[in-house]
């Protein structure tokens, strides 16, 4: 999902407001809140109860373990263990962490047909949306095959530690569900310390565990899919689960008057070019609700539905019409939403 900290805390925000002023005679419970910056975005944990006090022994905890993950998979460090992998020849030994969310994104890339492929980077680059600038023209069809010859999850492969590439100049980018694991890592630290009620958010990737701090499930936003103000499109109440946006509506530039999105089919090494805006995935892992948000997004609204209808999976849709937008979600998704929504 592409967002900024203002837009995301703002909707976050206003779900509380919301709640508060449903439930206002309840009493506040105490609550400790952390804010910082993390794999170019940032986070937010809030924990309620009265066992957890020291915010500053907190947001230690909390900085050490997301600069771990920075260390084994940023690709903007170049002595992460994925840049190393990427620089290597073929093989390079890493730790769990990393072999752990490589397999995830093996895994999902094979679940959804290709739709998730985590070696797409050259492609994403190519268009202008990675490191690279965005470039003078569009590129051409043969630069486009040129790029996919070094991409696909099948010339990837784990044994043991050690990663394996078939190909020397395969990319591998874990952008599309490094985020969703660090929000995973920080909630394994909240359970390990015996906590129950909170919620972690980075990048606008969520979990969230048992009450807020006025003592009801959490109610969380999903922002209207436009760019120009920032609005409520549905509030859900998760449960005890992670959940994960993804939407082409903010990071996108046009050209000629065509619009091309960041995200980027893998078969077709293009842009998507469909109705679908915005997908919000429920799973309980971040890691996993992460990947599966993008790969619905690439997708599309047809078969994406589809895809996650057959999985069972909880997916809430929004697809742009000619007279604004329309809403589908899965039977599983249902029953995250408020009763008056249904």
């Amino acid at each position: 999902m592409v967002k900024t900290i203002t837009q995301w805390l703002a909707l976050i925000g206003l779900a509380f407001f919301i709640t508060a002023c449903s439930e206002h005679e309840v009493p506040v419970k105490p609550s400790v809140v952390i804010e910082g910056q993390t794999m170019g975005t940032y986070y937010k944990i809030k924990v309620v109860g009265e066992t957890l006090t020291d915010a500053k022994a907190l947001q230690q905890e909390v900085d050490k373990r997301l600069e771990l993950v920075n260390e084994q998979m940023s690709t903007y460090r170049s002595h992460s263990e994925l840049s190393r992998f990427n620089q290597a020849e073929q093989s390079l030994t890493v730790s769990a962490d990393t072999i752990k969310v490589v397999q995830e994104g093996i895994r999902l890339a094979k679940l959804t047909d290709g739709a998730l492929d985590i070696t797409l980077g050259p492609l994403v680059n190519l268009w202008g949306f990675g490191p690279d600038d965005r470039p003078n023209k569009i590129p051409s069809e043969i630069q486009i095959a040129e790029r996919k010859k070094i991409t696909g999850v099948e010339h990837l492969s784990v044994n043991g530690l050690t990663l394996n590439k078939a190909i020397a100049e395969l990319y591998v980018d874990l952008s599309s569900i490094a985020k969703g694991y660090g929000v995973d890592v920080l909630v394994d630290y909240l359970d390990a310390l015996g906590e129950h009620n909170y919620l972690v958010d980075v990048g606008g990737e969520l979990r969230v565990k048992g009450l807020n701090d006025k003592g009801l499930p959490w109610r969380i936003a999903i922002e209207k899919p436009v760019d120009t103000e920032r609005a409520i499109q549905q509030i859900i109440t998760p449960g005890t689960n992670a959940i994960a946006t993804s939407g082409d509506y903010r990071n996108y530039y046009q050209d000629n008057g065509v619009r091309f999105s960041h995200m980027i089919n893998p078969a077709t090494g293009k842009p998507i070019n469909h109705k679908l805006v915005s997908v919000t995935v429920i799973d309980p892992f971040a890691m996993t609700a992460d990947g599966l948000a993008t790969a619905l997004m690439v997708m599309g609204p047809e078969i994406g539905y589809d895809f996650a209808r057959e999985q069972g999976i909880p997916v809430f849709m929004i697809t742009k019409t000619e007279t604004g937008f329309k809403e589908q979600y899965t039977q599983q998704f249902e029953q995250y939403l408020l009763p008056e929504a249904k």
